[in-house]
Order: structure tokens, then sequence, then C-alpha cells
């Protein structure tokens, strides 16, 4: 009788599972099977045969879980998951997973399988683990490659195998894809038909890929084929994105001579094109083109044309083909009326526009909201600024809800005049008409510090509104802010007192520009108050006060707490500053003692355009201080001296601050040490004040 052991290992014996059917799940058995069907959502109990600690040989899954191993990690289930694939299957998820992306050396690794079956792509496809975007880039790739698996099993592919690719490709904007599709059919001899030839370079041409799509043509006609309108148009129109007038040119007159003459819709998707791109020259080459072939424009051609030149500043044309429809008794959309009137008034002949506004009326339309703010804009820049009231008034009588655009204007015009009871009857109105005031007038006053001349206006029209009080905080940090940048920092300060003492609650962009006003006149303290009055308040400063702060605290000698503001900065806001990137790098280069290492990052940031300044050379300073030593400082100083970006006076000056800052460290060391040695109480005892507060 043979040895137990021998039995037990008999090589006809199968341990693992069967092949799991949609009817018959995967059962769990050793040498004999225990008809347990596993659940893999529901973990193994802990008094399971799998989990005991006395091993038994006769009841060992190789495939089970041996309970080893508690927790398992990406990896460990990416693995397991793939021994559920074939040996290719597997080879091809394990690519992806290497690669990670979609690219050259993904596809190299796929390029080596000599075919991929559509069973092949369904068991891929269908595991959990992979990105959704290298899924849906295999099965391109995968679609690509059935030409091959057909021509290995002796049925040569067609051209409606190679079709069905191209309408894949082509309808998700995929030109290269479409290509490489093209070059399979002329390596297996397929020649594509006038239809997909047009598919074909349609796909291309959308795509940018215009040279491609010529070439494709050429090979069109190498085949014999006869062009059909829809082959001239797709090169046309892609010919006129580029601007490319010539090929154009050339192409009409082939289509001419071998097809027909070129009809409405192909010239007006040409001019479409061209206004488009506006290329406006070549639109009128082609308007010309089209009065050659005696084919009389539509109206949609007009209005696209009409429009292109509009938006050129060329509105005597427009008005000229405008007044050759009115003689064709074309009927004229109000989008034609609207693009001539705002052109009118853009180039001051309001006169004009009102004329247009008068045909239009009488034409049967309406004037919508763009036509009337157009208008009043132009009554405005005309100074007749009661005309410009009527017509917003005519607004509100015909409900079009008029916004902001239509009254900016208007009360522009008002504050330039200083007619400040016009402003606030305007405002008056818009209350009554349930306007938001508040951030209309936000707006305005936006809208009227963008150029300098006007701040001083605002501030006056804001002292008059502040008595009907209409004003807000807001509106202060709008005024503050530009009377900062227009060097008028103590009127900014008075409006940052103005607001602290109302019952206004100042916000982050009042201390933040306050932040910037006091470092300008000199006081780094108050600005370093506000500050941490925008940290009270859980809230982040401006990246200008940031900067602002920084570059005072280094002019007083403070260098620790601005490095410690940089650090700050770059923590709290989402793209700090760049020259702030570059501090950080300096004082972590210094930690190598080595001020030519330093030299090199200075020399990159003067690459990207920044120029060393007062903080860069503190930098310096606290990184050589912190972690080098004084002479790899003063040889970094030298070397700015000899690229003369630095004078022998800053030299001097820059020399004390490094010796000063040094000193201060040492002290800290000294400090720190007697306070970790418990000596502080000694020196007390003796009198020292060196420990003093």
């Amino acid at each position: 009788m043979p040895p137990k052991s021998a039995v037990l290992h008999k090589p006809y014996f199968f341990y693992g599972h069967r092949k799991p059917t949609q009817h018959r799940p995967t059962v769990q058995g050793g040498l004999f099977s225990n008809r347990q069907t596993i659940n893999p959502n529901h973990p193994t109990p802990k008094n399971s045969p799998s989990s005991s600690a006395n091993f038994e040989l006769q009841k060992w899954d190789p495939d089970g879980n041996l309970g080893l191993k508690s927790e398992k990690d990406s990896s460990h289930e990416f693995f397991s998951l793939a021994q559920r694939l074939s040996p290719i299957g597997r080879y091809i998820v394990d690519s992806f997973r290497k690669h990670k992306s979609w690219g050259p050396p993904l596809v190299a690794d796929l390029n080596r399988l000599r075919r991929v079956t559509p069973k092949l792509v369904a068991e891929v496809l269908k595991h959990p683990n992979i990105d959704p975007r290298i899924s849906s880039k295999f099965f391109h790739w995968a679609a690509d490659q059935v030409p091959e698996l057909m021509h290995m099993q002796g049925k040569p592919p067609s051209e409606k195998q190679f079709e069905i690719l191209i309408r894949m490709h082509s309808d998700a904007n995929r030109g290269l894809r479409v290509y490489y599709v093209y070059e399979k059919m002329k390596k297996f001899g397929v020649k594509p038909r006038v239809f997909l030839y047009n598919r074909i370079m349609d796909a291309l041409v959308k795509t940018n890929h215009l040279d491609l799509a010529m070439s494709v043509y050429d090979d069109f006609k190498k085949d014999g084929l006869v062009e059909d309108s829809m082959t001239f148009m797709i090169l046309i129109k892609g010919l006129c994105r580029l601007g490319r007038m010539d090929e154009v040119f050339e192409l009409l007159g082939r289509m001419r001579e071998n097809l027909c003459k070129p009809d409405v819709f192909a010239y007006t998707a040409m001019v479409k094109i061209l206004v488009a791109e506006r290329n406006l020259d070549g639109c009128s080459k082609v308007w010309e083109e089209m009065q050659r072939d005696a084919v009389e424009p539509d109206v949609i051609a007009y209005s696209t044309f009409i429009n292109g030149l509009c938006k050129i500043n060329q509105v005597e044309k427009g008005y000229a083909l405008f007044n050759e429809m009115k003689q064709k008794n074309y009927l004229i959309d109000r989008a034609i009326y609207g693009s001539l009137i705002e052109s009118f008034v853009a180039n001051g002949k309001v006169g004009l526009a009102c004329d247009l506004l008068k045909d239009l009326m009488d034409s049967g339309y309406r004037a919508d909201l763009a036509i009337y703010n157009s208008l009043i804009e132009g009554f405005c820049n005309a100074k007749l600024i009661d005309r410009a009231y009527k017509l917003f008034q005519i607004t509100v009588q015909e409900d079009l809800q008029p916004d902001f655009t239509t009254v900016r204007p208007i009360l522009v015009s008002y504050a330039e005049s200083k007619r400040m009871d016009e402003i606030c009857k305007l405002l008056e109105e818009l209350r009554r008409l349930s306007y938001c005031i508040r951030d209309d007038l936000s707006k305005f006053f936006t809208f009227m510090v963008e150029k300098d001349d006007r701040i001083m206006i605002a501030l006056e029209v804001f002292e008059h509104l502040k008595e009907k009080d209409y004003c807000g905080v807001p509106i202060y940090n709008i005024l503050m802010e530009a009377l900062y940048k227009n060097g008028e920092v103590n009127k900014s300060l008075t409006l940052f007192s103005e607001l602290r003492d109302s019952y206004y609650e100042p916000d982050s962009s009042t201390y933040s520009n306050a932040v910037q006003c006091f470092v300008e006149v000199g006081d780094v303290q108050e600005a370093c108050n506000c500050y941490n009055r925008i940290k009270e308040m859980s809230l982040i400063p401006s990246v200008a006060a940031y900067r602002s702060l920084v570059k005072g605290l280094c002019k007083i000698g403070q260098i620790d707490p601005a490095m410690m503001l940089i650090r700050d900065c770059l923590g709290n806001v989402a793209s700090g500053p760049i020259e702030f990137k570059y501090i950080l790098t300096i004082i972590h280069v210094c930690k190598t003692n080595d001020a030519e290492k330093v030299m090199k990052v200075l020399d990159e940031m003067l690459e990207e355009g920044y120029s060393p300044d007062n903080v860069v050379y503190c930098a310096v300073i606290s990184g050589m201080c912190k972690h080098g030593t004084i002479e790899e400082a003063r040889n970094f100083f030298a070397n700015m001296r000899k690229r003369k970006h630095l004078t022998e006076a800053d030299l001097v000056v820059y020399d004390e601050v490094l010796i000063d800052h040094m000193k201060k460290k040492t002290a800290d060391l000294v400090l720190s040490g007697l306070k970790f040695f418990g000596l502080e109480s000694k020196l007390k005892a003796k009198g020292s004040t060196l420990l003093a507060g």
C-alpha cells in the first residue's frame, strides 16, 4: 500500500477552482469540494479552517485566504484581481499599471502582441481597477487592430470595415486616428470611395490638420476620382480658416470647370468662416468673386458680412450693404440694426444711430435693451445727458429691465458735471425699481477709479452720497485702494480712520489696504497691528499687503519676522508671489554655505525678470547667519558689487546689517542656553538685566 503522502499528491488531482459561469458560481474546495459558495463581500469567519493555527493539508485551498494578512494594499488587490485574467490579459493590465497613462511606451508594449481578439478586449475592459481614460484609449487602439486580425484569419478587411473605424474616430474629433486608419487602408490596398474620402478630409480639416487633408486630396486625384461639391467645400472651408486665399480661388476655378459654379450657400459658408477668423480682406475678395459669378447673396450672407465689418470699425461699408439690402427689399434682421447702431455710436455718429433706430421702429421692430444701452452711451459721450435720461425712462416704460450698463454712462456724466443732486434722484428711482443700489454703486466707483483723473471726482461724489447713506465697506475699500495707488496715501488713511469710527465693520480688504498705506508712511508697527486684526478674523491678507509688510519689516531690520511672513503667505495663498518662492530657495541654498550657489539662484531670478531688492539681500543675510558664515555672506555681496547691482555705500550698509543680525542670532543662542541650563535665576540674583523682557 503506498504511503499516505503519495496518495495525497497524485498528479491527476487538481487543487483549485473550476471556471465560473453565469449559473454556477465559484466553489471553494480542496481535495473534495465542500460545496461552499464564497461571497467576497463577506469575510471568512475566525473559526474557519483557513484561519486555524493548525495547518491541515486535506483542507488546504491553494487560492484561498490563509488569514495571514487582514489588510490588503492596493497592489495586492490589483494582482489578486489580475489572477482571474488570461495570461495575455494579465500582461495588458500589468502594462496599464506600470505606465499609468496612455503614451508611446504603453503602445509599444501593446504592439508586441500578435493579435488582440474581441474576447480579450472585453476581458480587459471588465477589470475594475483600470483608469477609464486608459480603457477608452485601449478600446480605440484595439478597434484599429481589427483589420490585422481579419487578415490573419484569412478575411481581408473591406472598405465597409474601415468606414466604421473612420466614422468612430471622426465623430470623436480624433483626426490623427482617422489618418492612421486611412494609411492602414492603403497598406491593405483598399481604395476609398468619394464619400469616404470626403469623410477623411472633413475630419482632418475640423481638427486643424489641413496639410494632411491636402495630401489625402492628392491621393484622391491620383486614384482618378472626380470631386463632388462636398469635396471642394471641405477643402475650401479649411483653406479659408487659415487665410490661404490663393488656393481657395484656385479650387473655386477647378470647381467651375469640372463641376458647377458655387452657389449662394457655398459663398455664405466661406463668408461665415472668414468673418469668424476676422479676415475681412479675404471676405471682401470672396464677396467680389460672388458678384462676378452673378450669385445673389442671401440675408444670412449680408448679415454675417455686415456684422463682421462693424466689428472691425468699417461701419461705412456695412451701412452701404445695409442700403443695398433695403433696395432689394430684403427682410433686415434686428441684429443688423443693432450692430450698425453700436458701431455708429462708437464712431461718435449718434445722429445716424438715431436715424437707424427710427427706421427700426418703422419696420415694425421693437428696440431691445442692447440698442438702448448703445444710444444712451452715445448721448452721454456727446454731452446730451438729458436725452440719455429720457431713453432710460423709455426702457423702464417698455419693461426692458434696464441694468447697471444702462445707467452707468448717465451716472458718470452727472459726476463729471458735478450734478450731485441728479445722481441722488437717479439712485432713488433705481431703488423704487427694486435695484440693489449698493452693488451698482460698487460697480460705479470701480469704473470711476479706472482712470486716474476721475479718482478725485469719485471721492467728491462719495462725500456727497455719504450724507444720503449711500455708502458701504466695499466702496470704502475701492476708494482706499485707488487713492493709495494714486499716491494719495494720507487721504486713504483718512478714509480708513473714518470707517473704523463708523458703525461699519472693516473687512480683510480694508485692513490689507491699510497695511500698504501704513508701510508707505513708515508706520510699520501700525501695519503689523492691521495684519494681526486680519488674522484675528481668521482671514487672509491680500498678496499686495504681504509684499508691502515684508518690505517694511526688512527696511527697519526686522529680518526674521519678514521671513516668517513670507512663509505664512506661501502657506495661505493658493498661488503665492514667485519672488517669495525664490527667497525661500535662497535661504535653503544658504545651508550649503556656498556664495556661488546662491548666485546661481539669483541668476535664475534675473532670467525670469525679477531684480534683486532689499528683501532678497535680507534673505541672504538671514540664511547665512542661520546656516552659513559671515565670510560667505560677504563673498555674495562682493559679487553683487562686481556686477554693479550694489554701490559701495550699499555694500557698507549691508555689511553692518549682516553683523547686527549675526549678533542678534548669537545673543538668542546664548540666552537659550542659559535658560536651558537654568542659569537665569543666578544671573537675576546677581542683579543682571540680561534676561529682562
